[in-house]
């Protein structure tokens, strides 16, 4: 549903609370800008110089235009504060009947924990029609939780707690995005909210907790993606925020503390869940843990897929 031309659809309960809202103070703008613009142009053109120079009457008040200007702001000022308020009440508050999702902001990417034990990246996979609460923190700066067409939209901040709640009222797929800059890779930070059934969330369960059945370099190139890994690491050969994963596989690497290392299965997985223990020369230490977030076959899975990076 899109009321509006220029936002975007409407696909949570909140969505058409904030557009109202959002439309009565543009549309009340247009009309005070055409009415004191036109009000200006009337009066120019009216008492405009002609002919024989004329003083204006010394008019010092006029208490009718002046409790018209006060009152009107006034009344207008309480709506829009009451209705501000209720709206921000209604967004700010979940059901108690809502799920909960922990999200963790890093850089570049999201990670969510449902309450069953199951972890995605850049992903949330959630039912239709079913309220949902995001519990939020950050390891590391400041990001910012937005998802357009849901209307919701917070700041993810580190050691400290922040949350939204949304309820997806149409099936599909839906962007969500950080909208605080924080750091080379924040294009990239972009995520999807996919809304299913129940009948495909119930399938979607069942495969996420039986695992994959790919081949390990196969699911390590899935993994290669769905994990944010390619905002820093490019398979071209060209380094980006870090080392270019072409050829890296037995690759000698110089690192920060003037000793060398060969890249082999024991340093890939350190490196996963120890980044800043061993840092490779000429790259900053921004990488983060994936401890809690990677489980040791999708570990071995891009151990075999960096493999085959040639």
């Amino acid at each position: 549903m899109n009321p509006n031309f220029y936002l975007p659809a409407q696909n949570s309960t909140v969505a058409s609370d904030v557009d109202a809202l959002f439309n009565f103070v543009l549309y009340l703008s247009y009309f005070f800008f055409l009415l004191v613009t036109g009000g200006s142009f009337y009066f120019a053109i009216k008492f405009r110089k002609k002919g024989k120079r004329e003083f204006t009457p010394g008019i010092s008040h006029n208490t009718t235009l002046e409790l018209f200007w006060t009152i009107i702001p006034t009344i207008l000022f309480f709506v829009i504060f009451v209705w501000g308020f209720n709206t921000y009440l209604k967004m700010s508050i979940p059901p108690a009947n809502s799920v909960e999702i922990k999200v963790t902001a890093q850089k570049w990417f999201w990670t969510f924990s449902y309450p069953d034990g199951a972890v995605t990246t850049n992903e949330i996979v959630v039912q239709a029609n079913k309220p949902y609460k995001m519990l939020m923190s950050s390891k590391d700066v400041i990001h910012s939780f937005y998802i357009p067409t849901f209307r919701v939209k917070m700041d993810v901040l580190p050691n400290q707690y922040t949350h939204v709640w949304f309820q997806a009222t149409q099936m599909g797929e839906f962007d969500l995005f950080c909208t605080e800059y924080c750091g080379k890779g924040h294009s990239e930070m972009i995520g999807k909210v996919k809304v299913v059934s129940d009948d495909e969330y119930a399938a979607w369960e069942a495969q996420n907790a039986a695992g994959s059945s790919l081949p390990p370099e196969e699911l390590g190139k899935e993994l290669y993606k769905s994990k944010a890994c390619f905002t820093c690491h490019t398979t071209d050969g060209n380094p980006s925020v870090g080392p270019t994963f072409k050829g890296i596989f037995g690759r000698t690497e110089n690192l920060t503390d003037g000793s060398s290392v060969v890249v082999d299965e024991n340093y890939i997985r350190e490196s996963i869940l120890e980044p800043q223990k061993k840092l490779v020369d000429g790259f900053q230490p921004v990488m983060p843990t994936f401890q809690g977030i990677l489980k040791n076959e999708e570990i071995d899975a891009l151990i075999a897929y960096l493999k085959t990076v040639k």
